[in-house]
């Protein structure tokens, strides 16, 4: 009796959010079919040239822009911004500094702030119960 070994894929799009770039900004090709997981392996362990283009310069997706931002996904979307950004529009968007950008910063401050002050609450009580 041998075992066979199935090939593990992936859609596309779950490929692409695994790369952390915007899935209709990459080559058809790979927009076309499913994604094998020594594929994915082989893209993280030697991007090529368009991967490493993507991640530079973008269309960037969500999760990327907020992590540049210094922000919540949610804090894009209550800012207006729905649609992919170039690292360029970041940058700009950086500099110019709106007042909801602010706003979002300091949210997203005090929440870390918050989340730091429960974990060390947490660990001294399981410290004294574990005593």
């Amino acid at each position: 009796m041998t075992s066979h070994k199935t090939t593990q894929t992936m859609k596309p799009a779950t490929a692409a959010k695994k790369l952390g770039v915007y899935l209709e900004a990459t080559p058809a090709e790979f927009r076309e079919g499913p994604v094998s997981r020594d594929e994915l392996n082989a893209l993280q362990a030697d991007p090529p040239e368009w991967l490493r283009e993507l991640r530079r310069d973008g269309p960037h997706p969500r999760p990327v822009i907020a992590a540049r931002l210094e922000i919540s996904i949610a804090g894009l979307a209550r800012g207006g911004i729905t649609d992919p950004l170039t690292t360029a529009q970041i940058e700009a968007l950086k500099q110019e500094c709106p007042d909801w950008l602010r706003q979002e910063r300091a949210t997203q401050a005090e929440t870390r702030k918050e989340a730091a002050r429960i974990k060390a609450r947490d660990e001294e009580r399981a410290a004294r119960t574990a005593e």
